[in-house]
């Protein structure tokens, strides 16, 4: 099983695909408090699950979508046929940091609004390591947004200071990631302000993550076989660095940022 399909099948009790229950996904996108009309634009869209709850919570807008997975596409097509969204959405099958209004047609899995033009919501949630880290993210979400537009990204941050063997398990770097107060100063040197940010609980992260291993357990034992018994792999190596290594150490917070005017990246800004 690829691993396209496997967090599919992971996500499908918890379709947000991030530590955020679904009340605070509303208020996230509630204090967007966008305009009739307004464009909205999601780079990693998944299933497109932050997009159908922001076209239902605003139902003047439009919006684009943009994801690698074909069966994610394929759910989040689905869904909009289901909920009679299809006409205010478009999905594009590419790699987000290619995304290209202008140019995006032929990559558009689902017909819809036009997508020409900027926007007034660019959200990237738990999809920042596309473009190489938050800052790079913030980088490309810039080009996209509309004078007095809003970017809504959700990133990991270090709870406290993780230990050389989390690091090792995680495959990841010390500066991969900052604290809360140093994710909140990267954005700000991208040329940012912080409008909103919703930190996520520990209650929220265990939601997600017993949904994610628990659903795909539930999968393997309906699927006897060679896919059944890869799921069940995938759930014990994901369970396993969950409880054994970044539980209570990475958290995750949601930013809604809007861009300063005039301002430009600080030069020499580092990740770290």
């Amino acid at each position: 099983m690829n691993r396209q399909l496997i967090s599919h099948l992971a996500h499908a009790d918890h379709p947000v695909a991030a530590p955020i229950d679904d009340a605070n996904v509303e208020r996230l996108l509630r204090r967007a408090d966008l305009a009739p009309g307004a464009r909205i634009l999601d780079l990693g869209c998944g299933q497109g699950e932050w997009l159908m709850r922001a076209l239902t919570l605003y139902p003047d807008a439009t919006a684009d979508g943009v994801d690698l997975s074909d069966v994610a596409l394929d759910a989040a097509r689905e869904q909009a046929d289901r909920s009679g969204l299809s006409a205010r959405l478009r999905l594009h099958r590419l790699p987000a940091a290619e995304f290209s209004p202008a140019g995006s047609a032929s990559g558009s899995s689902a017909s819809g609004s036009s997508a020409d033009g900027l926007y007034d919501l660019v959200l990237c949630v738990g999809s920042t390591h596309a473009f190489g880290g938050l800052t790079e993210t913030l980088d490309e979400v810039r080009r996209h947004l509309s004078p007095g537009g809003l970017a809504l990204v959700g990133e990991g941050f270090w709870e406290v200071s993780p230990t050389p063997q989390v690091l090792d398990r995680f495959e990841a770097g010390p500066d991969d990631y900052a604290d809360l107060a140093g994710t909140v100063e990267r954005a700000e040197k991208a040329g940012y302000a912080t409008v909103y940010a919703h930190t996520s609980t520990r209650g929220e992260w265990d939601d997600y993550e017993w949904s994610w291993t628990g659903t795909l357990t539930r999968w393997a034992l309906d699927h006897p076989g060679p896919d059944g018994e890869a799921a069940l792999a995938a759930v014990g190596d994901h369970r396993d660095l969950w409880l054994s290594c970044y539980r209570d150490v990475l958290g995750f917070v949601t930013l809604l940022l809007r861009p300063l005017p005039g301002a430009d990246p600080q030069p020499g800004r580092q990740q770290g």
